[in-house]
């Protein structure tokens, strides 16, 4: 891979990983429902799923786009340029965060299909509490804080495995089981199955994403402060220097 990947295919890169994490989020959990009956036993298995494929994805497409899969980690990234370090402009914002939709949407319509499920149904499942919500501010702000904080302390390589292994412990330590991406949020509802969230269930998330978005970047500021410029990126060299992350 080049230095400097063009704009289109980075932008190819967040529509195919964002699309291909969703379909491994829902695939597995109806793999799951299949298997077993067991609400424990189905977790595991869809959390083990998604730790594996988050960091396939990560390792493998870092080095194009910078893995993002997730407007928070774009906004965040974003942020980080603003502030003196190096990232994405709003060019790249305003490609990356629609690729990312669109390709969740992508995902989770594909994962109904290998599994015969009507190709789009929306989800049934309400997740309306203030406790859930609660569990999304944390798991966005952890993640927000892991993806910056790895590249202050200059542990670039790592990202994939402390990514996906934060997102595999947050789907046990939060009452929401870590959604923490609002793309993803979005594609998870246009799946009426384990993994799915009912579309009236989707903005209360987004908006606690967004909280723990903000929240996530201010725990960076006081933990590590202003980022220096040229400060390390998180995966490979590429065009922007973009923070690799996910969030499912």
């Amino acid at each position: 891979m080049t230095a400097t990947a063009p704009l289109g295919r980075r932008t190819a890169a967040e529509f195919v990983g964002t699309g291909a994490l969703v379909a491994v989020v829902v695939g597995s959990g109806i793999q799951a429902t299949k298997l077993s009956q067991d609400v424990g036993v189905q977790l595991l298995a869809n959390s083990l799923a998604t730790v594996f494929g988050l960091g396939v994805l990560i390792l493998l497409l870092g080095p194009v786009s910078g893995a993002h899969f997730n407007p928070a980690v774009t906004l965040a990234a974003w942020w980080t340029a603003r502030r003196g370090g190096e990232g994405p402009g709003p060019r790249e914002v305003a490609a990356y965060v629609p690729a990312q939709i669109v390709g969740a949407i992508g995902g989770a319509v594909l994962a109904n299909a290998m599994f015969a499920e009507p190709p789009v149904a929306w989800s049934t499942h309400d997740r309306w509490a203030p406790h859930l919500w609660l569990g999304e501010v944390v798991a966005t702000a952890g993640l927000v804080l892991l993806i910056l904080g790895l590249a202050r302390i200059g542990r670039a390589h790592v990202a994939p495995v402390a990514v996906a292994s934060f997102i595999g412990a947050a789907y046990w330590f939060t009452s929401s089981t870590s959604f923490a991406n609002p793309a993803v949020t979005i594609g998870r509802a246009f799946s009426d199955t384990f993994a799915g969230i009912a579309p009236a269930s989707v903005l209360p998330f987004v908006a606690a994403q967004l909280v723990g978005l903000a929240v996530g970047i201010a725990l960076v500021v006081l933990l590590f402060g202003r980022p220096a410029p040229a400060a390390e990126h998180v995966v490979a060299p590429h065009g922007d220097r973009l923070p690799a992350a996910a969030g499912r």
